[in-house]
């Protein structure tokens, strides 16, 4: 018995570490924050605009149609993309780079094309109110995702940035004026 003791003891670790992980991934019940991510991205328009069934109905139509001509110009782009990228592992393959990176652009439009589309029928099942409220939201998003691109300036990952200059010139003062 004593020569099995460590090993009893390691036994009785490792259930008690597995009934914590399975207590824990399993669910001892998610949080309010957890089922939020887990929500479709429409559903927060739909409850900050407070729509009604029929409107439900409608932009749950929408959105599945966006999304359908999404994946495919998505798909289309990545085809080209695979296409773009051949030469770097084939050398025998010769396309035009140029023609290819310029459908990939127009493929590019068309997707911001489809998106302001659809916002704007997402917009026309909207009543007066809601209108005002969806092109707040709207214009948020596009402000708080202009901040997003691109790396943090100056080495500061959180964002903090030095105060602007308040010369036009950057950090040189005026020019001295002599009277």
């Amino acid at each position: 018995m004593k020569k099995n003791l460590p090993l009893y003891i390691l036994l009785l670790f490792l259930i008690v570490v597995n009934g914590f992980f399975l207590y824990n991934y399993l669910g001892s019940g998610e949080n309010e924050n957890e089922q939020e991510e887990r929500r479709p991205p429409g559903a927060f328009l739909m409850k900050e605009l407070d729509f009604d069934e029929g409107q439900k109905e409608a932009f749950r139509a929408l959105t599945r149609e966006h999304r359908q001509k999404m994946r495919g110009i998505s798909d289309d782009i990545r085809e080209l993309k695979d296409l773009f990228f051949s030469g770097l592992s084939d050398e025998a393959v010769s396309i035009n780079r140029d023609s290819v990176a310029s459908l990939i652009g127009d493929l590019e439009a068309r997707k911001d094309m489809e998106t302001y589309l659809h916002f704007k029928q997402v917009q026309e099942l909207c009543d007066d109110n809601q209108k005002a409220k969806f092109s707040k939201i709207i214009k948020d998003a596009l402000h708080k995702g202009a901040m997003r691109q691109g790396p943090p300036r100056n080495g500061r990952p959180n964002g903090d940035r030095p105060p602007l200059p308040e010369h036009r010139d950057g950090n040189r003062p005026p020019p001295a004026r002599h009277q």
